[in-house]
């Protein structure tokens, strides 16, 4: 299973949230590039990026994004405000190895398929941000009413090869899985699915894998040290 580190930046800095809530921020790294750097040097294959501002609205972080690519020897993926094709594009141009879209491909599903024919599917992941099986969007301030097991299998149906569950509800809270959404979410998905929010240690690490999920997204678990990187890579 790919253990992939998450580096979320919000006003120029790596931090993470409790919750998704942008007033409650832990500061990591005042540079996200030494977060970036610091986890391929523990032998990260591949990061999640997160533009928090983007996501919320409240600005924007493409000049450190930029500054990370053109130092990261890894791929990397990145997300958060990707809600148009010229986005996307622009992402991908300076070096993403693919961009990952939630509130476009809940509320534009033409525009994902756009995106998908124009990219390709190898570069676009879709990620159904949920408070357990409710899909969330716009940051994760707004419900839908949406389960995600549902938008889950339309979207595999629409082409979609990678498929990024979080469950919000746990997320930057080192609460642990809720291993009954997690099984529910990886009997919808055929593909390859990718799974965060409350990973806590590696227990939760081994308890995805053996459920055949196939990457697992953590933020503060090992950014505070309780999961060992190393060990997954």
């Amino acid at each position: 299973m790919l253990v992939i580190p998450a580096v979320d930046i919000q006003g120029g800095r790596a931090v993470r949230l409790l919750g998704g809530d942008p007033e409650r921020e832990t500061v990591y790294f005042e540079d996200p590039l030494e977060a970036a750097l610091h986890w391929q040097s523990q032998g990260a294959q591949f990061l999640h990026l997160v533009d928090l501002d983007a996501a919320t609205g409240r600005g924007e972080n493409r000049a450190v994004l930029r500054r990370i690519a053109k130092h990261l020897s890894i791929p990397f993926e990145v997300g958060g405000g990707v809600r148009s094709l010229e986005a996307a594009r622009e992402l991908l141009a300076l070096g993403a190895a693919r961009v990952v879209v939630g509130t476009l491909a809940v509320k534009a599903p033409a525009l994902l398929e756009a995106m998908l024919a124009e990219l390709g599917p190898e570069r676009v992941a879709v990620s159904l941000d949920a408070k357990g099986l409710e899909v969330v969007v716009a940051g994760w301030a707004e419900g839908t009413a949406q389960d995600v097991r549902d938008l889950a299998k339309t979207m595999h149906r629409m082409g979609v090869h990678t498929l990024i569950y979080t469950d919000v509800r746990r997320d930057g809270t080192l609460a642990g899985l809720d291993w009954e959404v997690i099984g529910r979410v990886r009997e919808a998905w055929p593909a390859y699915l990718i799974a965060g929010g409350g990973i806590a240690s590696d227990a939760d690490l081994e308890g995805l894998h053996k459920l055949g999920v196939e990457g697992a997204i953590t933020g503060k678990a090992v950014y505070e040290g309780r999961i060992d990187l190393r060990r997954w890579v």
